[in-house]
């Protein structure tokens, strides 16, 4: 099993993995928290439509994925209290995207041979200059996370309170779902467009099932995202089936497990209470 580290490409998955994982994990703990993971799986789409069409005009599709989901991050932002609930209108630019990034590819039908490995991803094909700029976006993100990390939990928890004590809601929700996109972005290398969720939104959910506090919860989050993505990619070396299957089975499962955990646990409090 180990000589899988003896191989290049199988070394860089791993670092690969383990930033994408650091990253996700964390910042996809205050996307569950904050009720906007279908907003967050929204700009997995938007930067599908911006990879293709950066493709199209023959700039490299990373650039135009990241500036169509910041600038898209930077819309959803400025609704503030309004995108909450907007499901219909999110779907409504989930579904435009999608076409949009079809549409440009019918355009340009030499690039119709990676858009799998944009809609499922490819970890196994990440390289030097890919893993750089992963490490510098982790780091970037990690950085403004921690910054606005205090008022932004304020302002998930108890939204008015925190507005008027002078905690300017717009402007962390943008911040915040800047590095969302470019989270999902990294995430997109990993699992692809369509499962983004299982690095940037099962792992959190089911640290919040487990752990009550926001710290232990971000912890317990980026670990479970750590093994997922880790134990994901040693079991496809290991059966040769593909590292997004693997990935989104773990999620998935650990997502199931926490869940049944907690009820097991809430059913023994109802029964045997304390002092009961």
């Amino acid at each position: 099993m180990f000589t899988m580290l003896d191989y290049e490409f199988m070394r860089n998955a791993f670092m690969a993995g383990g930033l994408v994982a650091i990253l996700a994990g964390a910042a996809g703990y205050f996307l569950v928290l904050r009720g906007q993971a279908f907003a967050g799986h929204a700009l997995s789409h938007v930067g599908f439509a911006g990879a293709t069409g950066a493709a199209l005009i023959g700039t490299p599709p990373i650039f135009g994925m990241l500036a169509f989901m910041i600038l898209g991050a930077a819309a959803m932002g400025a609704l503030g209290k309004r995108l909450r609930g907007s499901d219909v209108a999110i779907g409504a630019v989930l579904a435009l995207s999608l076409g949009l990034g079809m549409l440009f590819l019918h355009f340009f039908t030499a690039y119709a041979s990676q858009v799998t490995a944009l809609l499922f991803g490819n970890v196994l094909g990440v390289d030097r200059s890919t893993l750089r700029i992963l490490g510098v976006s982790t780091v970037l993100c990690l950085v403004l996370l921690a910054f606005i990390s205090r008022p932004l939990l304020f302002a998930s928890l108890q939204p008015e309170l925190a507005e008027a004590k002078g905690v300017s809601l717009r402007t962390v929700g943008i911040l915040y779902l800047i590095i969302v996109a470019v989270a999902t972005a990294a995430s997109i290398q990993i699992v692809g467009v369509l499962l983004v969720f299982t690095l940037l939104v099962c792992p959190a959910a089911a640290a919040q099932r487990l752990t009550s506090g926001a710290g232990n919860g971000i912890i317990l989050s980026i670990l479970l995202a750590l093994l997922e993505a880790w134990l994901g990619i040693a079991l496809a070396y290991l059966t040769d089936w593909p590292v997004s299957f693997w990935i989104s089975a773990l999620s998935v499962g650990i997502y199931l497990a926490a869940s049944s955990v907690r009820s097991i646990a809430l059913q023994t409090v109802t029964r045997h209470p304390i002092g009961g």
